[in-house]
């Protein structure tokens, strides 16, 4: 895997276009980007916030917010616009937690499983070298059961695994969009990856390896 995947053809043309003045290849390029940010949100998207909180909503958002910032980005370009396509939608993301969820207990956060998209592809990497699901149990509890066990994870390690697994970015992509070091990147995805290790180890989803 490439360290940063630079942007497509078509995402530079759009940008030239863009810096050109051109509007309408704007709208392009936010419509070409659409599907992939609303797949981000989907992944990232607290439990406790689908009730109220329409995907949908958060990817125009964000893409109002990328329409207000875009002469700075096109004026620094501080990473392929992909990246910061994300960046963007994942700051959005936070603040929504923020203002929703600051006075909510920990304990309600771990009651609730998380979906059941995102708890299969963060933690299929651990589950791939062991039994199938068809081996383990049924594949419909087995994904309500990953969503509990993820939904114990604290905030940090669900979000780097996810950046990892169900994005598959890179450390240094992963960097930028945390505003960390690649080399803290790679840390702290390691040591989330224990802990989830140990946590489908508790619940009888992972066998114990010596």
């Amino acid at each position: 895997m490439p360290d940063i995947k630079p942007d497509s053809a078509e995402t530079c043309e759009c940008l030239e276009r863009i810096r050109q003045g051109d509007r309408e290849a704007l709208e392009r390029l936010l419509e070409r980007h659409r599907p992939a940010m609303h797949d981000f949100v989907e992944f990232h998207l607290d439990p406790r916030l689908r009730a109220r909180v329409d995907p949908s909503d958060v990817v125009q958002d964000a893409q109002m917010e990328v329409v207000r910032r875009m002469d700075d980005f096109l004026a620094n370009r501080p990473m392929p616009f992909h990246v910061w396509l994300r960046k963007k939608t994942y700051e959005r993301l936070l603040n929504l937690h923020r203002d929703h969820l600051a006075r909510a207990r920990r304990s309600v956060s771990r009651e609730l499983a998380w979906p059941d998209r995102s708890s299969l592809l963060l933690a299929r990497p651990l589950l791939a070298g062991g039994p199938s699901p068809s081996q383990q149990l049924e594949a419909r509890e087995l994904a309500h059961r990953l969503g509990r066990a993820v939904a114990g994870l604290a905030e940090g390690d669900r979000e780097i695994l996810l950046l990892r697994h169900a994005e598959d970015l890179s450390f240094p992509e992963i960097a930028c969009l945390l505003d960390i070091e690649p080399a803290a990147a790679r840390k702290r995805f390691g040591q989330a990856l224990i802990r989830l290790q140990n946590v489908l180890i508790e619940q009888g989803l992972l066998e114990s390896r010596p």
